[in-house]
């Protein structure tokens, strides 16, 4: 039988003829595999491929393994011999004239100058791609998702163990907010708390976390009716389940060094001092870093060499960025510059940085990566996913999101002697979008709805909406305000990377920007002589209420301490307005139309909700009361101090923003329901 010819396919060829991996390959060319492999992808070296039998197995052919080899000593040949013609034949080259002629002498000029060139240009091509980050890889790229929970009702805050082993989250799967936990690939969720804890829900800091060697969930927590940052603490609960007991007193928030030798941790103190203790004991010195008055110091985060602590800073709760200070404290360096919502920072490595971040508009939050040398975010995820926690394990190979689609709906209550049921609340039916951010007038609602392209203001009467206003891309911010006599309406949005103020007709006519070069927050409010707007601006670096004309004369300030969210009444007499966070809570204060301080009743309350509403008449305001999640409304006597509980609303009825109707009857509400589940990413090894 003669010898197959290289045209034969596999199947014609004598099963001698076949060598069945690698070792075989470079056996029978007397190579190592490492330079049998390297043939075959640098010299054509025939190679095949099993298709259907275990990844990455080849086979060969002796016989087209030595036509290769033959040919291969034959190009070889022919290369020696032309170089040793060369070598033989050529001339000797003329002896060097020790002084070039000026047109050499020009002609090597030119081709220094242009070699020169090259170089200044490669080097500059370089430079360009790595500041541009031309060869920047998503982190997440190549993850592989899956959904760990999903439960109906809220699952937030998502940590897992430093291992990758454990996930806790916080649920309100059996009635009440909880912590539970699962160990990863069981499939079996327990809830660890059992309503034995206080309150859990913060969404301003990372509220869950566990112990270095993964035995106990700890968890931030606040007393149950408790109002002052000295009942704030870290407690924690077995992981394999047990008692909750204190774990860090009187410590808002805490990181443990990849090593578990050093603790960095902050107090729910003003600024959230900063301290930085060896071992478990919590340090007796002196913060290394404390926020400017005004600010928060959230979320601090090792770096893997113990160097940095990262932190997120700035004013509470969209004005935020990511800062890094040395361990042994110094002054702070700032690594992002999104100035929004800025959340749960991550390190996979030294140089690799993830965190939550929401877009100027106020649309998100999203995740993101930056490489904390070269400093330029990348988004990671697509408008269709937004996330409220994330947490990683030691090694940055598991990261633990938390995915949540929020929606939210329009409620009508009566105000009656008794505290209203949820059972009371009738929903508000409309024929467009979701709505929020509602406000009564004389006969009609005013809400909010979001589009693919910017939020829309409508106008409700009996049961029909009529559009007001819209922008491109813009997002409407604190809520429309409508004036004393219900005729004119002022708003707030953020469009093209400004803030503008807008003042229009209560039938959406004569729409005009009032102000486009102030960094306005919160909420709006019509003065009662409807001849200004008072609302809060960002001056150097702090907000304070700030009066604008509607005429076009210029603005100016009326309270030079922190103060946001006016609420005018109706005698025009005074206005109230919120002071700073001090840990979760904050103060309402008053004072008179010259500036000077008001009296007002003691009036601490819980952040999550700053919107309030004076009564017909001036003499109660209306207020949200009750824990950060979960607020119902109460009325205060501002001339007596009595309070009265307006609604009693069960746990999963989540009022943001509401409002009260001219003649004191009626309530709107805005309801928040979060549908979220838990994700777990499994990154590839590098």
């Amino acid at each position: 039988m003669g010898e197959p010819s290289l045209s034969s396919s596999p199947s014609e060829r004598p099963i001698e003829d076949r060598l069945d991996s690698w070792k075989e390959i470079a056996a029978y060319l007397k190579r190592d595999v490492k330079t049998v492999q390297r043939w075959e992808k640098r010299e054509g070296m025939p190679v095949h491929r099993h298709v259907h039998d275990r990844i990455g197995s080849v086979y060969a052919f002796r016989t087209e393994l030595d036509a290769w080899a033959r040919g291969r000593n034959l190009r070889a040949a022919e290369n020696n011999w032309t170089h040793n013609a060369s070598s033989v034949d050529a001339p000797a080259p003329p002896p060097i004239s020790p002084i070039l002629p000026s047109t050499s002498r020009a002609r090597w000029k030119l081709v220094l100058l242009l070699a020169g060139l090259a170089v200044a240009l490669a080097l500059g091509a370089t430079l360009w791609l790595q500041r541009t980050e031309h060869f920047w890889r998503n982190p997440i790229a190549d993850a592989r998702f899956e959904t760990v929970t999903d439960f109906e009702g809220q699952e937030q805050a998502a940590a897992v163990s430093r291992d990758g082993h454990f996930i806790a989250f916080l649920s309100d799967r059996d009635g009440t907010m909880d912590v539970w936990i699962m160990q990863e690939g069981s499939g079996e969720f327990h809830n660890l708390t059992h309503g034995r804890a206080p309150e859990l829900v913060n969404p301003s800091i990372r509220t869950l976390g566990f112990s270095p060697d993964g035995s106990l969930v700890t968890f931030w927590a606040r007393r149950p009716g408790g109002s002052s940052s000295d009942e704030i603490g870290i407690w924690a609960v077995p992981t394999l389940g047990g008692e909750p007991r204190p774990y860090l007193e009187g410590v808002a928030e805490f990181d443990w060094s990849h090593d578990g030798s050093r603790l960095a941790y902050h107090t729910p103190g003003p600024g959230d001092p900063l301290f930085v203790s060896d071992g478990g004991l919590l340090s007796a010195e002196r913060a290394i870093f404390t926020a400017p008055v005004g600010l928060h110091a959230h979320f601090p985060l090792w770096s893997p060499d113990k160097k940095f602590i990262y932190f997120v800073q700035g004013s509470l709760p969209d004005k935020l960025d990511i800062w890094r200070i040395r361990s042994d404290g110094g002054s702070p360096e700032r690594i992002t510059s999104h100035n929004t919502r800025v959340t749960y920072p991550v390190l996979l490595n030294r140089r690799t940085l993830l965190y939550l971040a929401s877009d100027p508009d106020g649309s998100g939050p999203w995740l993101y990566s930056m490489d904390v040398e070269r400093r330029i975010p990348h988004r990671l995820t697509s408008d269709l996913e937004r996330y409220t926690s994330l947490s990683a394990s030691a090694d940055g190979r598991r990261l633990v999101v938390t995915r949540t689609i929020p929606d939210r709906t329009l409620w009508r209550l009566r105000i009656a002697d008794s505290p209203a049921a949820a059972s009371e609340a009738l929903p508000i039916p409309l024929t467009t979008s979701p709505g929020f951010s509602p406000r009564l007038g004389p006969d009609y609602l005013l809400y909010v709805s979001a589009t693919g392209t910017g939020e829309r203001i409508w106008r409700l009467v009996n049961g029909k909406s009529t559009e007001l206003w819209h922008g491109e891309g813009a997002r409407v911010f604190g809520g429309p305000a409508i004036s004393l006599d219900g005729r004119h309406l002022a708003f707030s949005v953020r469009q093209n990377g400004q803030t503008l103020l807008y003042a229009m007709q209560a039938d959406g006519t004569n729409a005009r920007v009032v102000a486009d070069s102030l960094d306005l927050q919160g909420n709006p409010a019509w003065s009662p002589d409807g001849q200004s707007i008072t609302s809060a601006v960002a001056d150097h670096g702090t907000p304070r209420l700030f009066r604008i004309p509607i005429d076009g004369r210029p603005p100016t300030p009326f309270i030079l301490d922190y103060s946001v969210d006016p609420a005018w009444s109706p005698d025009g007499r005074f206005v109230v307005y919120s002071g700073p966070d001090i840990g979760t809570t904050f103060s309402l204060k008053a004072v008179t139309v010259e500036a000077a301080p008001h009296p007002l009743p003691e009036l601490t309350l819980t952040r999550g909700a700053r919107r309030v509403a004076f009564l017909a008449g001036g003499r109660a305001l209306v207020l949200l009361r009750g824990e950060i999640q979960h607020k119902n409304l109460w009325l205060i006597d501002l001339e007596t101090g009595a309070e009265r509980q307006l609604t009693n609303l069960a746990p999963e009825f989540d009022i943001q923003d509401f409002d009260i109707s001219p003649d004191g009857h009626e309530v709107v509400i805005e309801r928040v329901q979060a549908r979220s589940n838990v994700v777990l990413l499994d990154l590839p090894r590098p």
